[in-house]
């Protein structure tokens, strides 16, 4: 004999765990959870769950959020925090048991929210996987979203890399000019050397290294917005003598011969098949005894999959890819640097994602208004989830120092590192 039929509420607090301070409110009018909880879930729509059985994994809780459909209540990264075991383990079975009990009517094709991506096939039309045109689009589709939204998320610095906090109490500001003066370090930077930088971004490290070491620097961007904002800012702090960003992909840089290359956030877009290419060419690009600091997002095992998948792979950096950091090391040794220094600084990833995401909160009228609600949410997702990945140990973000020795094996290093913390 079969009970009663659960509300939406009750369906959706059997798949995702029963939280006691999670409350959980419903179109059809059923809740779950402590009245008075101060974090939860509304379920606006039967959209949101058709969203939910016809996708696998963290992407149709995704799809309803970002579309609207599926609403957070109180502080996002503690809802994620509450749910991540859930939403991680969220299976087919666990979907055919929400089909049973809420019945075939919420089974049905639904229409993609527009921030999506389409998949990686469809992809595929515009090129082979991180093929120049292929990267090109998925480095536009990021980046181009405004560079005014940009500024309201990333604060002043316009650097969408992780922070180097001297101390708990560093704001964001410090801790970012923190970061490019630790990289500068690595890299031993001195007046009039030049300095390459792939993946630039809108140009912080370009600014920094010329601005403070007095070095000729060079940075190259797919992103046009990103260009045109860094060259100007460069020009209007009297730096476009010494400092330039071009819009350019980094295999196409005609110069060589450079003292030092900084790759910050970009290996995550290189494709794990590519390193050894990429690390060649960069290779090349260095003077005998030059340096290259790569910067860069990290799996924590070799076992965990190179490529991006649902939310991230769809919304955020499509066709993105992580190693492992002993897998950039290995490419690093094998195609022409001897590695001196390995620096893991996830922890610093997760304080800098949590301050993104209170930039976010605090100018979200503005930033709507700049990029729409979805692309928002899409944003606001992005980082909160991330913020708990790198908590969890499940991302790493590390610097990798490595040297172009000469042909004798002297590489110009001190005995022991000298750019402090």
């Amino acid at each position: 004999m079969s009970g009663a039929p659960l509300g939406v509420a009750q369906v959706f607090e059997r798949i995702l765990g029963s939280r006691s301070e999670l409350a959980i409110n419903a179109y059809d009018g059923s809740t779950s959870g402590p009245a008075d909880a101060s974090i939860g879930i509304e379920v606006r729509s039967p959209l949101a769950v058709s969203y939910l059985l016809s996708s696998p994994g963290d992407l149709g809780l995704a799809r309803g959020y970002v579309s609207g459909q599926l609403e957070i209540i109180g502080d996002l990264h503690t809802v994620l925090h509450a749910l991540a075991t859930q939403v991680d383990e969220l299976s087919t079975r666990d979907r055919l048991w929400l089909l049973r009990e809420l019945g075939p009517r919420y089974l049905r094709r639904v229409p993609l929210p527009p921030e999506e991506l389409p998949g990686r096939l469809r992809r595929g039309l515009h090129g082979l996987r991180h093929s120049k045109a292929r990267d090109s689009r998925a480095i536009a589709r990021h980046y181009d979203v405004s560079n005014r939204f940009y500024e309201l998320v990333l604060g002043p610095s316009m650097a969408y890399t992780c922070a180097v906090f001297p101390a708990e109490d560093a704001t964001l500001e410090q801790a970012q000019a923190h970061k490019f003066d630790l990289v500068c370090r690595k890299l031993a930077l001195k007046p009039g050397m030049r300095l390459l930088d792939v993946g630039c971004g809108w140009g912080g490290m370009v600014k920094h290294a010329a601005e403070h070491f007095g070095v000729h620097a060079l940075g190259v961007t797919l992103s046009a917005e990103q260009a045109r904002w860094a060259q100007r800012d460069l020009v209007a702090n009297g730096l476009g003598e010494r400092a330039e960003v071009r819009h350019l992909d980094y295999r196409d840089v005609p110069e060589t011969g450079f003292d030092a290359i900084s790759s910050i956030g970009l290996t995550e877009h290189i494709g794990a098949r590519r390193l050894p290419s990429y690390f060649a060419f960069l290779s090349s690009k260095l003077a005998i005894h030059g340096r290259l600091l790569n910067h860069c997002v990290t799996n924590p095992t070799t076992r965990v999959p190179h490529r991006s998948r649902g939310f991230i792979d769809r919304y955020v950096f499509p066709d993105g890819e992580l190693e492992a950091v002993g897998e950039i090391v290995s490419a690093m040794q094998d195609n022409g640097f001897e590695v001196r220094h390995v620096e893991n600084l996830r922890e610093h990833y997760a304080a800098t994602l949590a301050a993104w995401c209170a930039n976010l909160e605090a100018g979200w009228p503005e930033a709507v208004a700049e990029a729409g609600a979805g692309r928002g949410r899409v944003w606001a997702l992005y980082m909160a989830a991330c913020r708990l990945a790198f908590e969890r140990h499940e991302l790493e973000l590390n610097q990798v120092l490595g040297v172009r020795a000469d042909v004798d094996g002297a590489a110009a290093m001190p005995l022991r590192p000298d750019w402090g913390v």
